[in-house]
């Protein structure tokens, strides 16, 4: 039943308050959170058994889902939600701790220190809000399993949404596989060397980190990958911590010249001379080059098409906030560590992307060894995430799925190696890193990053009973109003000009040549 209204202004006031998350709770987490109502019936499948009677309520209806999830899992072989908030946040350090971190010298060399410092700052606490938002929709709808099921409340429980959000979250994370499996073959082409005698060099590269990924996708739960992930992580708060180190003891970065000189195979200028840093963008830096180095920053941020899954799993999701804030720190100190003192050692002439390719052989090799497990993990872990949407369509209310079964297991594998073709095929057929980063960015992250969340809010206060900027007429009611519309207008713009900069970058790096072919056999090292 809904909360009836007076007309007195404190009879208002109380019955808003009553559900408007409020407090330190609101923000961190804990077992004082208020659940708010629910914005729609549930339409997402649940665990089958005695229903639960859905009530508009929200926190009877919240707490009772969740509770006859882990009562049908009980006992069970497969357990899901098993995740304490720690375990969480090993996911979301191995998720956003990433290869994509080394990317961020290049973007501030586009930029400028000052505005990339800044933008680092900003996107990271805008991730954070949406995240927040993110979570407490999905306390209010704990059936929910990943963000497909949310696509569809969100728009009205329309079934095109579901299908529409499905393909975008299959073809993300068929996307990150296949960014994972680029740089896989272009770590193993930079080892190797490229005169390697091995047929067709980097297809055959990409064919073998394919086939590792694949067998390290097997795990079924998110507990049991949680492990790996701290490890991976780890691993590459080291790699990235001595390509910083190494950018500042190096004599000179990789391809410095002291006089001005050209390539003697093309005859083009090579780069000559100190390291140039700048605190703003140099006057030749273009739009397209400029919203592409930001959409790489925004790339790195944006994860929370992965959030719903990782809640789905937690034993107690009213935690998940610690896990979140602790990832957010942890990511503006690193990226921006590592960003700012590896540009500033590097410069704007000589840095490429990743970063380890302006360092010299030794260092470069020894760097970029360490980020093998995430390498390997992170295109895992999305693997995963699309593997688990996939399974759990098909075996929702079959014993296959929290029991050890050959049929279980086999559609598993079966369904994971699909998932990991595809992303062969997209790795070869798109092989540059930071234009691959930028164009997955506008595609997905307008939608995942930006608009469901402005959306999700409103939608959530309308339930409340006060839509911002209409009844809701405090101080916080009007910010966040006006913020999500910015937000939502934000995901408009990465969709339609950040898309239009990625694809036109595409096509200047193929017009000078900078960029090899599709399915290309030679070494794409760095």
């Amino acid at each position: 039943m809904k909360t009836e209204y007076s007309d007195s202004p404190d009879t208002y006031e109380a019955a808003f308050d009553a559900t408007i998350p409020r407090g330190w709770s609101a923000w961190f987490g804990g077992q004082n959170v208020r659940i708010g109502p629910r914005i729609a019936p549930r339409i997402a499948p649940v665990p089958t058994g005695d229903e639960v009677r859905d009530s508009d309520s929200g926190l009877s209806s919240s707490d009772a889902i969740l509770h006859k999830q882990l009562e049908e899992e009980a006992g069970c072989a497969i357990q899901y939600r098993t995740c304490s908030w720690q375990k969480t946040a090993a996911l979301l350090f191995s998720e956003y701790i990433c290869l994509a971190i080394m990317s961020f010298p290049w973007s501030y060399s586009i930029l400028g220190l000052v505005p990339g410092l800044i933008l680092t700052v900003v996107q990271a606490l805008i991730v954070l809000y949406t995240s927040i938002v993110l979570w407490e929709f999905c306390l209010r709808h704990p059936e929910v399993r990943d963000v497909c099921d949310i696509g569809q409340m969100l728009f009205w429980g329309q079934k095109w949404a579901w299908y529409f959000t499905g393909f975008m979250f299959i073809l993300n994370n068929t996307f990150i596989q296949g960014l994972h499996i680029l740089v896989g073959a272009k770590y193993l082409n930079t080892m190797a060397g490229p005169n390697a005698s091995i047929s067709c060099q980097t297809v055959s590269f990409g064919a073998i980190i394919t086939v590792i990924c694949w067998i390290s996708s097997l795990p079924r739960t998110f507990s049991m990958l949680s492990k790996l992930g701290t490890a991976s992580a780890a691993f590459t708060f080291i790699s990235v911590i001595l390509a910083t180190i190494f950018a500042g003891i190096q004599a000179h970065p990789a391809g410095f010249n002291a006089e001005p000189t050209t390539d003697p195979t093309t005859g083009t200028a090579l780069p000559f001379g100190n390291p140039i840093v700048t605190a703003v963008p140099i006057l030749s830096t273009t739009f397209v080059s400029g919203l592409g180095a930001f959409l790489n920053i925004s790339y790195t941020f944006i994860g929370q098409i992965t959030l719903p899954s990782f809640i789905a799993e937690m034993r107690e999701p009213r935690d998940f906030p610690k896990a979140l804030w602790a990832c957010t720190i942890l990511e503006i100190l690193v990226f921006s560590i590592v960003g700012a003192v590896t540009y500033a050692f590097v410069g704007n002439q000589y840095m490429t992307s990743p970063a380890f390719g302006s360092l010299i052989p030794l260092y470069k090799k020894i760097a970029f060894s360490f980020m093998i497990p995430t390498i390997i993990f992170l295109g895992v872990l999305y693997a995963s995430v699309s593997a688990r949407f996939i399974f759990f369509r098909i075996f929702q209310n079959s014993r296959h799925k929290n029991e050890h079964t050959v049929v279980g297991w086999v559609s598993w594998a079966l369904i994971l190696l699909a998932t990991w073709i595809v992303a062969f095929v997209i790795a070869n057929s798109i092989p540059f890193f930071n234009s691959l980063l930028a164009l997955m960015s506008s595609l997905f992250d307008s939608f995942f990053g930006f608009i469901f969340w402005g959306v999700a809010y409103f939608r959530m206060r309308k339930a409340d009973g006060a839509v911002a900027l209409l009844k809701d007429r405090s101080i916080r009611g009007w910010f966040e109003g006006v913020l999500n519309i910015i937000i939502i207008l934000t995901g408009v713009f990465f969709l339609t000009v950040g898309t239009y900069a990625s694809v036109q970058g595409i096509l200047d790096e193929f017009a000078l040549g900078t960029v090899g072919s599709a399915f290309q056999c030679a070494s794409n090292g760095i």
